[in-house]
């Protein structure tokens, strides 16, 4: 049998409509849209964008629902201009692609979210196809952010936690990411698909949620132990956190690391939207390559900087030896 390579990444296909407005209006006022641009989003598909731009050199799958509409032919689009193979990319005619309205304030760079959930809502396990492809990883994100997949069963499984496992049988290894949801039901969705989980993804805020406790963003120690806590949940090989100052992780085999982030210029920052997607990225291209978690960590933070140089998920990324070299250009914070 020859070697899997590559990534399939299933779950949530957004795309970002950034408009940009002179002021967040009260109820019943007005504001001016100056500009307004079209990006990708969602864990999906900022995945395989963001591995493609990097320059990952590995093939990349997409899988999930769009809606058959000018958003949904977008993405089609735009992942035949990146060569992500979005054959398992269903166009179905209930519900429209999702999207999110991002409101942002030119003076400020403050952002407001509406989100149209649209087609991520309705996928379910039998809707994402995973016979014949080869790739190695199956990451699916977000959970908490795909209502039917997030559904818990009379006996406590999730269609998440069932297509995890139909993965891991299919020779998958296999990868989650989270949003953070302040859904009272967080623990409720997320822990059934943990014991079918090689490498999480999560940040200090949904750590705190599913252990029950506030986790320190700057702590470096305190992120350790709370990844090593949730691997104790049944992660089967990594946990991987982050937050706004670096990244840890902590192995079913031992493996513990941390990398602080790039100290990058408050005034270059343009937006911090799909930075720890980028982080994930990284880290992802990290462990599909073999290198050390150090490595991983540093590739992770360093294409998260990259990302902050622009307000979409994805128009900041660079491959991964620019990125590389903003980390030696700007340095990395002090933790």
């Amino acid at each position: 049998m020859s070697e899997r390579k590559g990534v399939l990444a299933a779950g949530s296909w957004i795309v970002d409509h950034v408009k940009m407005i002179d002021v967040y209006p009260g109820e019943n006022a007005l504001a001016l849209i100056s500009a307004e641009s079209p990006g990708n989003g969602g864990g999906a598909y900022n995945m395989v964008k963001d591995l493609a731009l990097m320059g990952a050199g590995f093939p990349l799958y997409g899988a999930g629902l769009v809606g058959d509409d000018a958003d949904g032919h977008r993405i089609l689009e735009d992942c035949s201009a990146h060569g992500i193979d979005a054959t398992r990319l269903t166009t179905s005619d209930r519900a429209m692609t999702s999207y999110t309205d991002v409101m942002t304030v030119t003076s400020s760079g403050k952002r407001t979210f509406f989100h149209h959930t649209g087609a991520n809502a309705i996928l379910r396990e039998e809707d994402v196809h995973l016979d014949g492809c080869p790739a190695r990883f199956f990451f699916l994100g977000y959970l908490l952010l795909l209502d039917a997949l997030d559904e818990v069963a009379a006996d406590g499984s999730t269609g998440a936690s069932r297509l995890l496992q139909r993965a891991s049988d299919a020779g998958f290894e296999t990868m989650i990411d989270l949003v953070s949801s302040q859904a009272g039901n967080f623990r409720e969705v997320v822990t059934p698909a943990l014991r079918q989980v090689d490498y999480m993804f999560l940040n200090e805020f949904e750590a705190g949620s599913l252990l029950g406790r506030e986790i320190p963003e700057d702590d470096p120690a305190a992120l350790l132990d709370a990844a090593t806590a949730v691997l104790d949940l049944g992660v089967r090989k990594l946990v991987i956190l982050h937050s706004a100052k670096g990244g840890v992780m902590a192995g079913a085999d031992g493996t513990r690391a941390s990398h602080a982030s790039v100290q990058f210029p408050e005034e270059e920052i343009k937006g911090a939207a799909g930075a720890g997607d980028a982080f994930a990225v990284g880290v992802t291209y990290g462990l599909h390559e073999g290198l050390s978690a150090e490595e991983c960590l540093r590739t992770g933070v360093c294409l998260a900087a990259s990302n902050l140089r622009d307000a979409t998920c994805s128009g900041g990324i660079l491959p991964r030896d620019e990125a590389l070299a903003l980390g030696e250009e700007y340095g990395f914070r002090e933790w």
